[in-house]
């Protein structure tokens, strides 16, 4: 396919950028941390640290982990936390000492965390303490060695410090008592780093920065091989569309998305640091109220988020009220943006809305919108530089712009593969090295992309993935359930939810009592929303329950 997308590119953007400026995430940040000593990196609960305490905190952590711990390079370390100084801290010191990062989100359940840190085969992990009680139930059954422990308020001065821990750790009663003996605290774990002596590690482009997992098609949760060169390649591909509009040292980032999600991951934590940006971390987006107060603190020029997050910003009242006029960008992605949550952006903040598309497997950037869009246009923008796309049909030929097909993506940032699976590797990476995205989109003949249709049975809920098979096979546990199928229903608050369509075994199953046996073993965004009994699902003549049919159902009610 002709690249007719860089005829639209906005003025000041490359077709091409430069992978090689960096060896590493870590050469990044040194580069970084050198040049912004002084600026504020993170602010998160009124505590701000600078570049120069960052440089300072990360080689602590990476010297315990090297030192005391004696952890050898390549090795796995998991992170298990909401967005705390305590992450960027423990993110890059594990990444300055060439170990390999796996995010994993604190709401998992005990199942999903044991099969994460068992397929990825982390030697230690750093986790929030209110989440203990979880990885208490499986670390006997992985190969987890050594647990950090770190308090909401660790970073904090005292004696605010104190006091958010103590709230945290006597009123709220999250914390066991397995926990003392077992971990190691985290701030002690930085003071006797501090004692060592950091020993710089050689890494280099192939080596892997981050398993990033995500759902399967067989319902088991892959890890995704983002090497350095994916993740130095994405961030320098979305630095060179904002760079226009962004100045080295002067802005302040909203970050409420989890860092352990790839979006904010990379679009917030990783190309701000490069041009000496402030990241304003949000511990709990929940909490509307509390994060628009957060908002009037300070002068923000960045914000990006999921259409679920500007949509609840939006609705509440005080949140129009605040000074958006040094507001520049902001950016939406993880799923589809709608136009009446754009269109209002736009019209109480003065500023676009900017839809961009990605995946976990993309690191995740692989289109994005002008930023200087007039107006909502219903697509997931252009192809961004270095990379390519092509709309295919099921045999892997392209096809002519306009017409409908497979969106396949090929550049620097599409990841190494599946960690220990070749085989769902080869099922999504082609042989000219495109990946399959799964999503059915149109290219018109100004190289802008839309998403038409999803091939995947996936379901998108506020921005993160659900993989039918696995809620499937939850339900299917309880002892009540002949057969069930799930999928995504449309939801105003979410885009998508997860509805079950369930043939009892046992007429008395009601359905309070299945949702209450999915949130034993599911993440909250995970468990159906609604339920439906039926005598019978429809399926193919070999047996195969029909769960597109049950989808087209919905969208004819």
């Amino acid at each position: 396919m002709d690249k007719v997308w860089l005829d639209s590119y906005p003025d000041g953007v490359p077709a091409e950028i430069d992978v090689d400026e960096f060896a590493s995430v870590g050469a990044l940040f040194e580069r970084s941390v050198a040049a912004f000593g002084a600026k504020a990196a993170y602010v998160n609960m009124g505590k701000a640290i600078s570049y120069a305490e960052l440089d300072r905190l990360t080689r602590d952590f990476a010297a315990y982990c090297q030192k005391v711990l004696g952890l050898p390079r390549g090795a796995r370390v998991a992170l298990m936390m909401p967005n705390l100084l305590q992450y960027p801290i423990a993110m890059f010191g594990a990444l300055r000492a060439g170990y390999v990062v796996v995010n994993c989100n604190p709401l998992y359940t005990a199942r999903e965390l044991e099969h994460q840190l068992k397929d990825s085969g982390a030697e230690a992990i750093v986790i929030v303490e209110n989440f203990a009680h979880v990885l208490e139930q499986v670390i006997g059954r992985t190969s987890v060695k050594h647990v950090i422990m770190t308090g909401l308020g660790d970073m904090l001065d005292f004696p605010k410090r104190a006091l958010v821990n103590l709230v945290v750790r006597h009123v709220k009663k999250m914390v066991p008592a397995w926990s003392i003996g077992h971990a190691v605290p985290f701030r002690t774990a930085l003071a006797q780093g501090a004692q060592q002596r950091f020993e710089p590690v050689a890494v280099g482009h192939d080596d892997i920065a981050f398993l990033q997992y995500t759902g399967g098609t067989t319902g088991v949760s892959k890890g995704a091989m983002l090497t350095h060169r994916n993740i130095i390649a994405n961030l320098q591909q979305a630095h060179a569309w904002i760079a226009p509009a962004v100045k080295a040292g002067e802005e302040l980032i909203v970050t409420a998305l989890p860092l352990y999600h790839i979006f904010a991951l990379t679009a917030n934590c990783l190309i701000f640091l490069k041009i000496g940006a402030t990241n304003l971390l949000i511990t709990n987006p929940r909490d509307i109220p509390g994060f628009v107060k957060e908002l009037g603190k300070v002068r923000f020029s960045v914000i990006t988020g999921v259409n679920t997050l500007f949509n609840a910003l939006l609705n509440n009242p005080d949140f129009a009220k605040l000074d958006f006029s040094s507001l520049k960008v902001t950016l939406g992605g993880g799923m589809a943006v709608q136009q009446a949550v754009a269109e209002k952006w736009q019209q109480v903040t003065g500023v676009p809305l900017i839809e961009a598309y990605g995946l976990t497997e993309t690191s995740p950037a692989a289109t994005i919108n002008p930023l200087d869009l007039k107006e909502y246009n219903g697509s997931i923008g252009l192809p961004i530089c270095s990379t390519e796309v092509a709309i295919r049909d099921p045999e892997g030929r392209d096809l002519p712009l306009g017409q409908a097909g497979e969106l396949c993506v090929r550049g620097p940032q599409v990841m190494k593969g599946y960690w220990n699976r070749p085989e769902e590797t080869a099922q999504v990476m082609m042989r000219d090295g495109f990946l399959r995205t799964g999503d059915i989109a149109v290219m018109d003949e100004k190289g802008f992309v839309r998403i038409v249709d999803r091939q995947k049975d996936m379901i998108l809920v506020s921005g993160f993935n659900v993989y039918p098979n696995e809620v499937e096979a939850v339900v299917a546990m309880h002892p009540g359930v002949l057969e069930v199928a799930a999928v995504g229903v449309s939801d105003e608050r979410s885009g998508e939810a997860v509805k079950i369509f369930v043939v009892r075994k046992d007429p008395a199953l009601t359905a309070e009592a299945l949702i209450a046996h999915c949130r034993e073993n599911l993440t909250g965004y995970k468990v159906p929303h609604r339920v439906e009994f039926r005598s019978e699902l429809p399926k193919t003549n070999v047996g195969k329950i029909l769960r597109r049919a049950l989808r087209d159902e919905e969208l004819a009610r």
